[in-house]
């Protein structure tokens, strides 16, 4: 595939479940594209639709309760429009998924490697000796010592990041081209961190696979990620370049997830900044620009008028009325985590 077509071209995509309080939007003309051996970071606050948007692309939600509109593109094909049979073929296989929390999402009655080559049988269908040896391979991949012995092991018999290390090892197992990584380094200390974002890292020069990876941790975005989508309440409001957003972030809401970063040259008594509010209930989206109240730069037209995504610059994109007139109040727009 030429690396520079889009993997994956999320158009316009819209998100909604039935609920007890009725049909709540979640995401809301989400657009935006990951090409091939690309990582691209999708980060906001909780509650702002990053793992919705993720979970759609494989729609791993209640098929009874969930209403999509838009379009997922994968290669072209608009997977919103394919039938359950060809999504199996693709879930785990052509898109492969790591969640947040691996002691959920491994079963605990199964050792490491039958959930391997379940895996594998399922997609690949080689004999099972070949599977068992494939599967020692992805592991060793991940950096598991003696993937040999720990193929026998039960979850429960694995550190955190152990644990991490093997939902790797499934999802890419069968060499996925996009690999959706959901928080992948929650609550894992420094080191291990750092580890599993190697572990990624080496994969994809090794594969060229695409990476989505969903996070609210900037400093894994400017380690990892080639470009940025900035989402809030549902909506993406800024896409750009790594070096451009932490250059030049045009979002009020962008900057002020800038600003709230610790810096090295931050005093040990300089209080952290922190954004007003809190991210409304999907109940209670307001009318205008969804971050108009707590924004310190809203006007009556940010209250009163929804804006669009706009391009900003060729490869910068924003949602926001007044974006120009920050840029210039600050200083040419271009900003530090500490400004």
């Amino acid at each position: 595939m030429d690396n520079n077509k889009h993997l994956l071209d999320i158009r316009g995509l819209k998100v909604s479940f039935w609920t007890e309080k009725g049909r709540l939007t979640a995401v809301e003309d989400a657009t935006f594209s990951i090409k091939k051996g690309e990582t691209i970071g999708v980060v906001g606050e909780s509650g702002c639709g990053k793992s919705v948007t993720s979970e759609s692309i494989l729609q791993l939600h209640d098929e009874q309760l969930t209403d999509y509109e838009g379009q997922i593109l994968y290669k072209d094909r608009n997977l919103l429009d394919e039938p359950e049979r060809k999504l199996r073929k693709i879930r785990g296989n052509e898109i492969s998924m790591i969640f947040q929390d691996p002691m959920s999402s491994l079963n605990p009655v199964f050792t490491i490697g039958n959930q391997l080559v379940e895996s594998l049988m399922l997609h690949r269908k080689p004999s099972k000796k070949a599977a068992y040896e494939k599967a020692i391979d992805v592991l060793r991949q991940t950096g598991i010592p003696s993937p040999e012995k720990r193929i026998h092991d039960y979850p429960h018999q694995l550190s955190g990041g152990m644990r991490q290390r093997v939902m790797i090892a499934l999802a890419i197992s069968c060499e996925p081209e996009l690999l959706i990584a959901d928080e992948p380094t929650t609550a894992l200390d420094v080191t291990t961190q750092a580890q599993i974002l190697d572990v990624l890292n080496e994969l994809q020069e090794k594969t060229a696979m695409g990476i989505m990876m969903i996070t609210h941790d900037l400093a894994v975005v400017a380690e990892t990620c080639d470009r940025v989508v900035v989402m809030y309440l549902g909506q993406v409001i800024e896409e750009t370049t790594v070096d451009q957003l932490f250059e030049n972030a045009l979002h009020p809401y962008t900057i002020g997830l800038l600003k709230s970063m610790p810096s090295m040259e931050s005093d040990r008594s300089d209080q952290l900044f922190e954004i007003e509010g809190t991210v409304p209930a999907l109940e209670n989206i307001p009318t205008g620009c969804r971050f108009a109240d707590r924004c310190p730069f809203a006007t009556n037209k940010c209250l009163q008028e929804a804006p669009v995504l706009e391009n900003a610059t060729v490869s910068h994109k924003v949602r926001c009325w007044n974006y120009e007139e920050i840029a210039l109040e600050r200083g040419n727009g271009y900003a530090t985590t500490t400004s």
